[in-house]
């Protein structure tokens, strides 16, 4: 019997791409470049700030520019955190649902707390999550199974019981390393070229709405 859900912040939870992609024009703009189309920023969201100045800058990794860069990417974000961010739409219902039949939930993002912690409270989250697992929360991130399994440590919660709902691949990886169900958000943030048919996921749900069924699904199978 399954008894607690984990969830990815960005793609998954949160709509997060709007505030990130005019983070990302605002760099592009002081830097002297075009502005970047939100269609193309959307899907290369979930694979975090340095995928998104590598989208607009051709610095490799390793430089000065590129960290520079990468930091003023971040500052900017944080001062628009929560400007045009908000739950997907019908997540309102799938955490009261949560709620109302005694699951646990929590997120578990590979954002830094400096950044994850703000943004839940904006959201009206902190107090409602019985965890918040960020990128910097333990030695390792996503698509390590260590976020997780300190996520349901901290439930206490067995991770067989347990189901990890994300829009990357990693996040699927990090979800069977530690032996939980898997579960894919294709309503997120998910670039062309991916198939998450070969991330060998548990199940996926292409909205919102599908979540709740595919748990009431599962459980009545588990009976």
């Amino acid at each position: 019997m399954l008894n607690a859900v984990f969830f990815d912040l960005d793609g998954t939870l949160a709509d997060t791409a709007p505030d990130l992609a005019a983070a990302l024009n605002d760099l592009c703009i002081e830097n002297g470049k075009d502005k970047i189309s939100f269609e193309t920023i959307r899907p290369v969201v979930s694979h975090g700030g340095n995928a998104l100045i590598r989208l607009a800058f051709e610095y490799p990794e390793s430089s000065a520019e590129f960290m520079q860069l990468r930091q003023r990417f971040l500052d900017i974000y944080n001062a628009r955190l929560h400007n045009s961010t908000n739950l997907f739409p019908g997540m309102t219902g799938v955490l009261a649902y949560l709620e109302q039949h005694h699951y646990f939930w929590g997120v578990v993002t590979n954002k830094p707390a400096w950044l994850t912690d703000p943004l839940m409270k904006k959201l009206d989250l902190s107090g409602r999550a019985t965890c918040v697992i960020s990128g910097d929360t333990t030695a390792h991130k996503k698509p390590h199974p260590e976020p997780l399994l300190h996520a349901c440590r901290i439930a206490g919660c067995e991770p067989g019981q347990s189901v990890y709902l994300g829009d990357a691949e990693r996040d699927i990886q990090a979800g069977r390393a530690a032996g939980m169900l898997t579960l894919v958000a294709r309503y997120g943030y998910i670039e062309k070229h991916e198939d998450p048919l070969t991330w060998n996921a548990d199940g996926i749900v292409d909205t919102v709405t599908e979540i709740v069924p595919w748990l009431e699904q599962l459980n009545t199978e588990n009976d």
